[in-house]
């Protein structure tokens, strides 16, 4: 009888180790199928957490990107009597020295000028411009909006029949004004639209001495080099014109950037024989120089 009891312990023991197998095994299948389950899926057009809304009026016809808390996300509009399109990204901080913001579908893309401050009505940061002529491809697909260093999206795509809505207004308050707006049916270079208008200003070339620096100035974007910075920096700035001139104020690396010009045959930049149209003061990084400026 003692010669059989270890081989009784060890049936014994065998019996319970088969037992508890099948509950480990079973343990490890719910803990992944919960894993997977919980992972967020990288499709956009799949997602639920937001959803867009149309919301029609007399004064606009607004589309918005919706949370599931009801907060807006994004939104376009189209004012009522003006071929307009703003976009508004509450979630966006303004910069001073940033006025692109750009927003699309897949390869279309469509910048707009954007206001540096910040939006008191809707908050975050609007930008405007003509109402695209590629709106519905804007829209039609994921997304997604960038300015400076921020991005949103890619959000959902809008439904299409909410496309269609939404373009369909778009251009039809565009057209009640056609007939007497003044916007150009060409392509126009975002530095020459301020306030959502067209303006024009003379190009200038700007140098100034001891020390060195240059500037280029197209419309509302300048752009400011130096021996240590000789591709050059652009800066967004608001273009105020003068008697004499004109003013440029901005923001580069957080501090305030100014350039004024004023008429002044003659002016010399001290270091040669020649002789240029136009004088400019620049207040930049903290310091004030002087220089002089031609046509371009």
């Amino acid at each position: 009888m003692r010669n059989l009891l270890p081989i009784i312990i060890a049936v014994l023991l065998l019996g319970s180790c088969d037992r508890q197998e099948p509950t480990r095994r079973g343990s490890i299948a719910p803990a992944a199928d919960a894993q997977q389950s919980d992972s967020p899926t990288a499709d956009p057009a799949k997602r639920t957490d937001a959803h867009w809304v149309l919301q029609p009026s007399a004064e606009a016809s607004v589309l918005v990107l919706q949370a599931q808390t009801g907060n807006p996300i994004l939104s376009l509009t189209c004012p009522s009597g003006g071929n307009r399109l703003q976009v508004n990204l509450p979630g966006f901080t303004s910069i001073g020295s940033e006025e692109r913001l750009s927003f699309g579908s897949g390869g279309e893309v469509e910048a707009l000028v954007a206001d540096f401050r910040r939006d008191r009505r809707l908050g975050g940061v609007s930008a405007a411009g003509a109402v695209p002529a590629n709106l519905a491809a804007l829209i039609g697909g994921p997304v997604s909006a960038s300015y400076g260093p921020q991005t949103s999206g890619p959000h959902p795509a809008v439904p299409t029949a909410i496309v269609a809505s939404f373009v369909a207004a778009c251009r039809g308050q565009a057209s009640e004004v056609a007939p007497r707006a003044a916007l150009p049916d060409r392509p126009v270079s975002p530095c020459l639209v301020q306030d959502g208008r067209e303006f024009s200003a003379q190009p200038l070339r700007a140098i100034g001495t001891e020390p060195f620096w240059a500037v280029r100035i197209e419309g509302r974007c300048v752009t400011y080099s130096h021996p240590e910075d000789q591709k050059g920096t652009r800066v967004w700035t608001r273009f105020t014109p003068t008697t004499e001139g004109g003013v440029w104020t901005g923001a580069l690396d957080g501090r305030p950037f100014e350039l004024r010009t004023r008429a002044a045959p003659g002016c010399s930049d001290g270091m040669s024989d020649m002789s240029y149209p136009v004088a400019v003061e620049l207040l930049a990084h903290g310091e004030r120089r002087k220089g002089c400026a031609e046509p371009m």
